[in-house]
């Protein structure tokens, strides 16, 4: 039978990317809701066999301006609390930890903007997670945190951020790095996060394409044995 999988989107080009053919491979369909634009999405999402929940570049906290983050965060808490699935990636994994009654706020470290190696819990490298223990790098875009929610198990670390993957039973992983991405996709990235590169210092276009290639090889093994664990 095949799943269906609905993707919350939030802003066009951070998608599945790497992840979709992945998914396809395991004979799931996948529909893309972009929660910005359409008010009536809890339906679909609650019924949907996976929920995935993307990044985007607004901050949980911010629900006065950008109103669908209290639906996304409800819908979380609803699947959640039926034992259904939820994968979140960035903004995605802070809501998850949001609807899971966690505090979300803007990061003391600073903005954590580029490739960096993980540090694995022991639960991490039992996970779907495990290839990271070898030093392989993933993408970090992202300035704000959040407290590990009640019941959950911390899977990854950064240096910067102590919190960047979790699970909570057999229904939620919550990743704050960026597990989709692929070199290609990345370089919608590179044009619709201009000014945020910009102006952060550490990083150029230049150094992030350049990462990317080099990393993104390494991530597909990562990626394929997440989907894996998923579709399974």
């Amino acid at each position: 039978m095949q799943s269906q999988i609905i993707a919350l989107r939030h802003v066009s080009f951070e998608d599945l990317d790497a992840l979709a053919p992945l998914f396809a491979a395991h004979g799931a369909e996948i529909r893309y809701i972009d929660t910005p634009l359409q008010a009536d999405f809890a339906a679909a999402a609650l019924a949907a066999d996976l929920l995935v929940v993307l990044g985007g570049p607004v901050g949980v906290y911010e629900q006065e301006d950008y109103p669908f983050l209290k639906q996304e965060i409800e819908v979380v808490r609803q699947r959640l609390a039926a034992g259904k699935a939820v994968l979140g990636i960035c903004l995605g994994a802070q809501i998850i930890a949001a609807a899971l009654g966690a505090q979300v706020y803007p990061g003391t470290g600073g903005k954590e903007l580029g490739w960096e190696a993980l540090q694995l819990s022991p639960a991490g490298m039992r996970s779907p997670l495990g290839a990271l223990a070898d030093g392989q790098a993933v993408l970090h875009w992202h300035g704000d945190t959040f407290d590990l929610p009640t019941g959950a198990v911390l899977l990854a670390s950064s240096a910067r951020y102590p919190h960047q993957a979790f699970s909570w039973g057999n229904a939620a992983l919550a990743l704050q790095f960026h597990i989709e991405v692929s070199a290609l996709g990345l370089e919608r990235w590179l044009v619709g996060h201009a000014l945020e590169i910009a102006s952060t210092p550490e990083v150029s276009v230049g150094q992030l394409r350049s990462a990317a290639a080099q990393h993104c090889p390494g991530l597909a093994r990562v990626q394929a044995d997440l989907i894996a664990a998923l579709a399974g």
